[in-house]
């Protein structure tokens, strides 16, 4: 756990960003439009998890069974994605955030690999939080990949542990998440770090994606950091 004047905040938390078509259907928008506003406040989260002492934070962006979605919908997923790397990556990047990406990008464009790995390029010696994003990825096929990887190598079965798994998944540099956030009030998974979270904190909200701020992200953090150690407030006076 990191170090803050008020709490004990995790070293790394994972978000299920959930609820965008919900977000938008209430408000007689399309899904695409609740993929865009889900965007909007990304560049907050970030600076919530720096001013509070976060090192890692993960957002499950695109899964594996995303491509099962209408195609129109899945067009406008990779678009947000597109747009949000030529909106953001300079501000994250100013910001001392290195980016990662977790799962494929065969699949995508072109256009969109070429810039998933300019993002990567140009963040790649920054420091202050480490901003994962799963996009086409799927916590079975991570641990498939692994398996295969593992076998390649020849790596005899009573040499494998948990150590080896771990160092040939797509996390392998990442510490698991000690705080798993779902939002708009599911309370599944959805093959997001299934091996990574065997032993995190789960904390759900009712609250939309596009809605989730700052301040919702701190009250995760204090409701669920007494886990590991008590909420330390600082005395008044």
């Amino acid at each position: 756990m990191g170090s803050h004047p008020y709490l004990s905040v995790p070293q790394h938390i994972a978000l299920l960003m959930d609820g965008n078509g919900r977000w938008a259907r209430k408000r007689g928008l399309s899904r695409t439009a609740g993929h865009h506003a889900g965007t909007a406040h990304i560049i907050e989260l970030v600076q919530t998890c720096i001013d509070t002492g976060v090192s890692y934070l993960t957002l499950y962006a695109f899964s594996t069974e995303n491509w099962q979605r209408p195609p129109l919908e899945v067009a406008g997923m990779l678009h947000v994605m597109s747009a949000f790397l030529d909106r953001e990556v300079q501000s994250l990047h100013a910001m001392g955030v290195r980016l990662r990406h977790l799962g494929r990008t065969d699949r995508v464009s072109k256009s969109l690999e070429r810039k998933v790995h300019h993002a990567l390029a140009l963040t790649r010696h920054n420091r202050r939080l480490t901003l994962s994003v799963a996009f086409d990825y799927g916590g079975r096929a991570d641990i498939v990949a692994a398996v295969q990887e593992i076998m390649r190598q020849g790596i005899p079965p009573s040499a494998i542990t948990e150590e080896t798994i771990k160092a040939h998944l797509a996390t392998h540099d990442l510490p698991d998440p000690d705080l798993l956030i779902r939002t708009s009030g599911e309370q599944r998974l959805s093959n997001f770090l299934l091996w990574d979270t065997a032993r995190s904190v789960f904390w759900t909200t009712p609250v939309c994606w596009p809605d989730f701020r700052g301040a919702h992200l701190l009250q995760a953090i204090a409701e669920t950091s007494y886990i590991d150690q008590p909420v330390q407030y600082r005395a008044a006076g």
